[in-house]
C-alpha cells in the first residue's frame, strides 16, 4: 500500500467532516419532526383525556335519560381506546410527562355537549396532521368513531 500525499489527506478528511455535518443536520430535522409529531401528539392525549372528565360530568348533571346513556357510553369506551393509543405510541417513542388539563364545564344544554364533541372531533383532526404512523392513525380513527356514534346518539336519540 502506498501513502496518501497531504492534499488527498486534506480532501478525504474534508468530505468525511463535511458527510458528518450532513447526518448531525439530517439528525437535527428528524428530532425537530419527531418533536412537532410528539407535541401533536400529547395534545392529542391531553384532550381526549379531558373528555373523559368532561362527558362524564355531563352525564352527571344532565336530566335526559338519553344524554345519560349516551355520555355513559363514551366515557366508558374512551378510556380503553386512550390507554392502547398512548401505549402504542409509548412503545416507539418515550413516556408522556407533564399532561396539562383545562378545567370543566358545568351541563348547561344538549347544545353544549354537541358542541363540545365536535369541538373534540375538529381539534383530533388538526393534530393528528404530523403523526406519520398509519397504526396510530388507525387508532386515532376508533376514538373519531366513538365521537362521532356519540354525536349521533345525542343529537338523534332523544
Amino acid at each position: 500500500m502506498g501513502l496518501i500525499d497531504d492534499e488527498s489527506f486534506k480532501r478525504v478528511l474534508k468530505q468525511s467532516l463535511r458527510e458528518e455535518e450532513e447526518e448531525e443536520e439530517g439528525e437535527e430535522k428528524n428530532d425537530e419532526k419527531q418533536s412537532e409529531n410528539g407535541s401533536s401528539f400529547k395534545q392529542i392525549a391531553e384532550k381526549i383525556l379531558h373528555s373523559r372528565n368532561q362527558t362524564h360530568i355531563f352525564h352527571l348533571q344532565t336530566k335526559s335519560y338519553a344524554e345519560h346513556i349516551a355520555l355513559n357510553g363514551y366515557y366508558d369506551g374512551i378510556v380503553p381506546l386512550f390507554d392502547g393509543l398512548v401505549e402504542t405510541y409509548q412503545g416507539k417513542n418515550n413516556i408522556i410527562t407533564n399532561y396539562q388539563c383545562d378545567g370543566f364545564d358545568d351541563y348547561s344544554s344538549n347544545e353544549q355537549v354537541i358542541k363540545y364533541l365536535q369541538t373534540l372531533a375538529n381539534d383530533i383532526e388538526k393534530l393528528r396532521g404530523p403523526i406519520k404512523e398509519t397504526y396510530l392513525q388507525n387508532q386515532i380513527d376508533t376514538v373519531d368513531e366513538l365521537i362521532y356514534s356519540t354525536l349521533y346518539k345525542l343529537r338523534f336519540l332523544k
